[in-house]
């Protein structure tokens, strides 16, 4: 499977078809909720379901894009390194659902309940500075502001790992759901970040004893 994709990339109508594949994919998930809700089917709670529903799917995409790079160095995956602004960018979008969503299902664009939701609310507090954290991620991923940035692009996009942080933490905070869940997603977390800290403790060493 890795090599037929890996060769697939050898060409520039197999790289133009598998880009619109992963384009639309992650498009299934906003499918899948829009058919629920035309089907009357989300639940006691809809409001909340919308809520929670893209939020999860934020914490996945983050997660899909922290992976690229584990992926590429443990496997060879190098063809996924094209994707990584995709999923990404994805990211922002699901995360711009989640803050929309709740804007407007729960507060119901209600100046007050929205500054008293970010004055007195700690987990909307994190969650909302991890959404202007990927929101100034998204804005820089472009070539332009690779270029105006220089060396500094790098050190920015940097806070990708302290935004992943404060999404779990939020995630851990909010949700409607189980220890098991919770636990679950972090040790996905963990492994994500421990392999970039392994790598760079080794990457280190090998610096040290040269």
């Amino acid at each position: 499977m890795v090599l037929s994709i890996a060769e697939l990339h050898r060409s520039k109508a197999g790289r133009r078809s598998f880009w619109w594949l992963l384009f639309l994919l992650p498009l299934l998930p906003l499918a899948y909720i829009a058919e629920a809700a035309y089907s009357l089917d989300l639940g006691a709670d809809p409001a909340q379901t919308i809520v929670t529903f893209f939020g999860i799917w934020t914490l996945r995409f983050l997660f899909l894009t922290l992976a690229v790079t584990p992926c590429r160095r443990l496997f060879g995956w190098n063809w996924l390194q094209r994707y990584r602004r995709m999923f990404g960018l994805y990211t922002l979008f699901y995360a711009c659902l989640h803050l929309l969503s709740f804007a407007t299902f729960i507060l119901g664009w209600r100046a007050d309940l929205i500054a008293r939701e970010l004055s007195e609310r700690p987990y909307i507090i994190v969650g909302f500075v991890a959404w202007l954290g990927l929101v100034a991620l998204g804005i820089t991923s472009t070539r332009g502001w690779v270029r105006r940035l220089g060396r500094h692009w790098q050190q920015l996009h940097y806070l990708v790992y302290p935004i992943a942080l404060l999404a779990m933490l939020h995630f851990a905070w909010l949700i409607r759901a189980g220890f098991g869940e919770v636990l679950g997603y972090a040790l996905v977390l963990l492994a994500l970040l421990g392999h970039r800290v392994i790598y760079w403790w080794k990457r280190r060493s090998r610096v040290q004893h040269a």
